[in-house]
């Protein structure tokens, strides 16, 4: 009797070209406010670390959350580091923001760019790990599909 299968679903061409876009025109958005950021060098240099600590603690986040998903895998100590890793890095950001003195404007474009980059990430975070799960089921059912029982028993 063969086992059940289970279809191995994929994102389509168009969302994945939507995901890496969007991102794209996130980084865009968020590059071009820092840069051309008024005030001092030492606010925009802190808002570009700011910007770098929450991109890389969204793609740590997304790869905890989906790891543990299932099952518990990672220790308490890593899970306070990968929260309090994300929650620092936003707050420290959004107080950074907050405390620049800059034109409105300014503060309301840097805020929304950065929040449309946080969300993007977390959307691209998960198709590409995504696509890796559907590669992988699918390259396990060409490994058993190509090898009979009694091939296994040899090995």
């Amino acid at each position: 009797m063969e086992p059940a299968r289970h279809p191995i679903r994929r994102d389509t061409a168009a969302w994945r070209l939507q995901v890496w876009v969007s991102f794209g025109i996130a980084l865009f958005v968020c590059g071009s406010g820092l840069a051309w950021l008024p005030g001092d060098d030492l606010d925009r240099a802190f808002m570009v670390m700011g910007y770098s600590f929450c991109l890389s603690s969204v793609f740590v986040l997304a790869k905890y959350v989906r790891d543990n998903a299932a099952t518990e895998a990672d220790t308490p100590t890593w899970s306070l580091v990968v929260w309090g890793g994300f929650a620092l890095a936003m707050a420290l950001t959004a107080w950074g923001l907050w405390r620049m003195d800059i034109n409105p404007t300014w503060k309301a474009y840097l805020l929304v760019s950065w929040l449309y980059l946080i969300s993007s990430a977390f959307t691209l975070a998960k198709t590409l790990r995504d696509a890796h799960e559907a590669d992988r089921l699918e390259h396990g059912r060409e490994s058993c599909a190509t090898h009979s029982p009694a091939d296994s028993a040899q090995h």
